[in-house]
């Protein structure tokens, strides 16, 4: 059966859903949500390219928001601290992108920044990848969806790994969040949240909506 979470269900809103030309008020539009979501892609590790450290910076001072940095870059090692020394509360890069030392020099140094670290799986990534990191990192990312475009639909076949994480890290590292980015609505969030998930990223369905606060609460469960 499902393993059910005690941990409270945060909402991360992807920035990369929002009108660019008017940042500052789309921010504002989703003020009730936990985090702030940002994805920076280099068009190498996935297909798209994105934001970066300056669109951060700008950011960071126009919100009170936690800033939740997705990293889907090559070599994230490069980078992963100077994101957080710009701004972000949690830093996040993909397992599949670096090699194993780099990828623990790169959790030190997120550490050393005095910001959250976290590690993102692919989907055709297992959930045993994780293992030699789980007690070095204040998040987990699943991703429902490939990486690299919004608006996809959810891969069922990830809630699996959901579960497996989820005893992995109630094992290993309770205080680790388990995030779910990719395809979630009112009805995904409700199998994540069955399935173990602690913080669920909604782009399209939260920035598509007319009422993006009612949208972010029937999301997190309250309506």
């Amino acid at each position: 059966m499902p393993t059910e979470t005690k941990k409270p269900l945060q909402i991360s809103p992807s920035l990369l859903s929002a009108d660019f030309t008017r940042l500052y008020d789309e921010i504002e539009t989703i003020a009730s949500a936990d985090l702030l979501h940002f994805d920076v892609m280099d068009g190498v590790f996935v297909p798209n390219i994105s934001i970066g450290i300056p669109v951060l910076e700008s950011v960071r001072r126009v919100t009170k928001l936690p800033i939740d940095v997705h990293l889907m870059i090559t070599a994230p090692s490069r980078y992963a601290e100077k994101f957080a020394e710009a701004g972000a509360d949690v830093v996040s890069f993909h397992v599949e992108a670096d090699d194993p030392e780099n990828i623990a020099r790169a959790i030190a140094g997120i550490h050393s920044a005095g910001r959250r670290a976290g590690l993102a799986l692919k989907p055709a990534t297992p959930a045993e990848a994780i293992m030699p990191y789980i007690t070095l990192l204040d998040m987990i990312v699943v991703m429902t969806v490939e990486p690299g475009f919004g608006g996809q639909k959810f891969m069922r076949g990830q809630l699996a790994k959901i579960k497996t994480l989820r005893e992995l890290i109630d094992g290993h590292n309770p205080s680790c969040e388990l995030e779910i980015d990719g395809g979630i609505t009112p009805e995904t969030a409700r199998l994540c949240e069955e399935y173990g998930a602690s913080v669920l990223v909604a782009g399209s369905d939260i920035f598509g909506a007319r009422d993006r606060a009612a949208r972010i609460e029937e999301i997190r469960g309250g309506v």
